[in-house]
């Protein structure tokens, strides 16, 4: 005995030996598959626009875009001091500038990179990232990328903020223009560094609360640790441990990578940063840093999307 069954894009009804076929208006997609590359694009332009609240409710782009402001402002100011004056030189080094605004830059990291991960894990939606032709390596690059690329905007804008006005300053070219190279060198491996341990922090926890916590003591707190224990070793004439000391913060470690490799002037108590094998041990431990939380972030995924 057959059975008859309707159409795709068709529905049956009907009573008894009586049926009637309705044409509900489904069709299939017969249109190109774009596949894993341009999901994973997708998703990285996603993360990336939500980092600064683009695509999101007006309450969401507050705290990213004030932040921005905040990290432009006092370089616009710098700017206008520079050409007023007439000065020789800007009033701060490039590769100093994200030293100096550190504390911005954490609390940017610490707010956005809950967002980009923990909401996915504290709505079960990671699953059905896996369910489509994208791969948890996808997910970790996308997610990785954007939130990476979010904070070199927020860092490089400023360092072009006062390369204009060393231009419009008519300060030497060449010095400027080399300075400018430095710095945002020094803020793309800060970028890298930060989104890194900060999205692996987020991923351990559902609750962004909890997220924005932790982010902020491993990145501020250890800082203002590390900043007092050096100074006290400073004082108390152990200055060859201040440089080691260093390799126990985010930020001090990026200090410690560009005082090394790109001649920049170093926060560190007496203006000392490492030199010759410690430089290398700071870099090493940087990029050791960088792989570790891709694999951590890989590893975690694994079990998140089961």
């Amino acid at each position: 005995m057959a059975t008859e069954y309707p159409a795709a894009g068709t529905a049956a009804a009907g009573r008894g030996d009586e049926s009637r076929i309705h044409d509900i208006g489904y069709r299939g997609y017969d249109g190109p598959r774009l596949g894993r590359s341009y999901a994973t694009r997708s998703l990285y332009s996603q993360s990336l626009r939500g980092a600064y609240g683009l695509g999101r409710s007006v309450k969401s782009k507050v705290l990213p875009m004030l932040l921005f402001v905040v990290m432009c402002v006092p370089a616009a100011i710098m700017v206008a001091v520079a050409v007023a004056t007439k000065a020789k030189e800007l009033p701060l080094d490039y590769t100093r500038y994200a030293i100096v605004m550190q504390a911005v830059i954490s609390l940017y990291v610490a707010s956005q990179a809950p967002q980009s991960v923990s909401r996915d894990l504290r709505f079960k939606t990671v699953p059905l990232y896996f369910s489509r032709p994208i791969e948890i390596a996808d997910y970790v690059r996308a997610k990785y990328a954007a939130l990476a690329s979010a904070l070199f905007v927020l860092t490089a804008a400023p360092l072009l903020v006062l390369y204009a006005g060393a231009l419009l300053a008519k300060l030497d070219f060449a010095d400027q223009t080399a300075g400018c190279a430095q710095g945002l060198l020094s803020v793309a491996l800060l970028s890298l560094l930060f989104a890194g341990i900060s999205l692996v922090i987020a991923s351990l926890t559902p609750r962004r609360g909890f997220g924005i916590a932790a982010v902020i003591a491993v990145l501020i707190i250890s800082y203002g640790a590390v900043s007092v224990v050096q100074a006290i070793a400073f004082h108390q004439d152990s200055t060859g441990a201040v440089a080691w000391l260093g390799l126990f913060s985010p930020v001090t470690l990026i200090d410690g990578v560009q005082s090394a490799f790109l001649g920049a002037s170093s926060a560190f108590p007496g203006g000392q940063g490492p030199t010759g094998a410690q430089g290398a041990v700071y870099l090493l431990l940087c990029l050791g840093l960088v792989a570790a939380s891709y694999g951590l972030l890989i590893r975690r995924y694994r079990k998140a999307g089961l």
